[in-house]
């Protein structure tokens, strides 16, 4: 189980790194998955995800190590939490670990927040397999 805050949540897809990377850091194939936006593996760049009726989101890159690690603070200025994407080798195929943590658990636009994004993450890894034709 999870600790407070904090949304762990693993998924091995049948595809290299390259191509999750890809999927993770090309604004194209981001939009297909999960949203649009000018996601760039660069550290320091600052980027806004539209995320539909919640809104368009900021965000900033703030580590980056090619086809293994992703993270960015995600709603920077509301909830103020990070999203970390770690990538592995497995066999052929790619596992893809999910972090998402700093959620304030005190606040209730963070909790509702937290409850909805643990519910709605597994649905999001599914799509990006989805994308990359898993």
């Amino acid at each position: 189980m999870s600790a407070p805050g904090v949304i762990r949540l693993e998924k091995v897809y049948p595809h290299p790194p390259s191509a999750v990377w890809r999927a993770l850091t090309d604004p194209q194939l981001h939009a297909r998955w999960w949203g649009a936006g000018d996601v760039r593996p660069v550290v320091g760049h600052r980027f806004t995800l539209d995320m539909g009726p919640f809104g368009k989101q900021p965000c900033e890159v703030i580590a980056v190590e090619p086809e293994r690690l992703f993270s960015y603070r995600f709603a920077t200025g509301t909830l103020d939490t990070t999203i970390t994407w770690q990538l592995s080798a497995e066999g052929r195929g790619t596992r893809l670990a999910l972090t998402h943590e700093g959620f304030d658990l005190d606040s209730p636009l963070a909790r509702a927040a937290f409850d909805g994004m643990k519910n709605g993450w597994p649905g999001v890894l599914d799509r990006l397999g989805a994308a990359l034709g898993a």
